[in-house]
């Protein structure tokens, strides 16, 4: 069983004068007649920087954190830009900044509300997260904005033809493991998949009713085999990956294009992409020279066994740490997150992916329809 320096080491499964200037526009009168926008939810792999305006200790708003691109710390949990600032860009899209910035009020482009640590439950890091719960409050806020802003009917097909997108569900598997939960051992692991779960798919439901459409899905990351899950093993056995998170993520993924095939059905209008996002990572982690890394499983940035403590910036109470002189050749930043160039990577796969990575549509199929 894990014990707590688990949970010390996951954070995330998962602002620039360009995000300013992009979008000081007015929300005032209509938007760009064909363009979609982006509605982001979840967790690390997608927080711009929300959690640097909550009190917390899970941020990434200190150096090396951001050093490139931005080439300052935003509190993204990378070395640069996470998937959905690639997905925007992909979509002509200005980078949305994180909902909680200060002086964020247009939203015709959209918002991201996802929060480092966030899982689809309340409980998961409660007081320190922004939950589900309340990132779709948020939302209805935006949508509150939009109306008074452009008017019921310009709001209305804006919501329609937005893309929502969604990392969230590998926090609330991590964090049971973390805490050394009660569910372990009161809950199958079936049950408690099938409540993540049917927390993910309450959410679906909110936003539809409001008129939401269109929603892309990242599978879960292998959570056992990254850097901080393969310190943890180390440290109690020697080698290999924390495998007791395995059997959660199997059933997780297995479950997750059954319940969206479902809403298909169910939901006149409902679009989906799903991307498998963990067969990607785990490709990369087991043979980085296919796709131009040297390092596939020791991170750039932090220290410990596999540098899987999570201490990359000095921050977090360890002040010691290991920075590697080229993040470009490594596919984890730090012990949890991928750096920029995976990020990247996997972004492409998400627009532009056959039906064998991204199904049934893939992200420009939705925006472009």
């Amino acid at each position: 069983m894990a014990n707590t320096s688990f949970h010390n080491f996951i954070f995330g499964f998962c602002t620039s004068l360009l995000i300013i200037t992009t979008l000081s526009h007015s929300e005032r009168g209509s938007s760009k007649k064909e363009h979609a926008p982006l509605f982001i939810f979840g967790d690390s792999i997608f927080d711009a920087g929300n959690n640097n305006y909550i009190n917390t200790s899970l941020r990434a708003n200190f150096l090396p954190y951001g050093d490139v691109f931005f080439k300052y710390p935003t509190g993204r949990f990378s070395n640069g830009r996470l998937i959905s600032d690639f997905i925007a860009e992909c979509a002509k899209l200005p980078i949305i900044p994180p909902y909680l910035q200060p002086g964020n009020h247009q939203f015709t482009y959209g918002a991201n509300f996802a929060s480092a640590g966030a899982g689809a439950l309340v409980e998961t890091s409660q007081g320190l997260v922004i939950d589900l719960t309340s990132q779709l409050s948020y939302f209805e806020q935006v949508r509150k904005s939009l109306r008074k802003n452009l008017g019921d009917e310009k709001a209305k097909t804006l919501i329609s033809r937005a893309i929502y997108l969604f990392s969230v569900g590998g926090n609330d598997y991590s964090y049971i493991f973390g805490t050394n939960s009660s569910i372990l051992r009161t809950y199958s692991r079936r049950e408690f998949v099938g409540t993540v779960l049917g927390n993910i798919t309450a959410a679906i439901k909110e936003i539809y009713k409001k008129g939401g459409r269109n929603f892309g899905f990242l599978s879960l990351d292998p959570l056992g085999c990254l850097p901080f899950a393969r310190a943890v093993e180390q440290e109690q056995k020697g080698h290999g990956c924390f495998e007791e998170i395995t059997p959660y993520v199997k059933l997780h993924n297995k479950a997750l294009p059954k319940l969206l095939q479902k809403l298909e059905t169910k939901l006149k209008g409902f679009r989906y992409s799903l991307s498998d996002y963990n067969e990607f990572l785990r490709d990369r982690m087991n043979n980085p020279s296919k796709y131009g890394f040297e390092e596939g499983k020791v991170a750039c940035c932090g220290s410990g066994p596999y540098r899987g403590i999570l201490s990359c910036g000095g921050e977090r109470g360890i002040k010691e740490y290991y920075l590697c002189p080229n993040a470009s050749k490594y596919v984890f930043f730090d012990s949890a997150h991928p750096t920029e160039r995976v990020n990247q990577q996997f972004a492409r796969l998400f627009w532009s992916g056959t039906p064998n990575s991204t199904a049934p549509y893939n992200l420009k199929a939705l925006f472009e329809n």
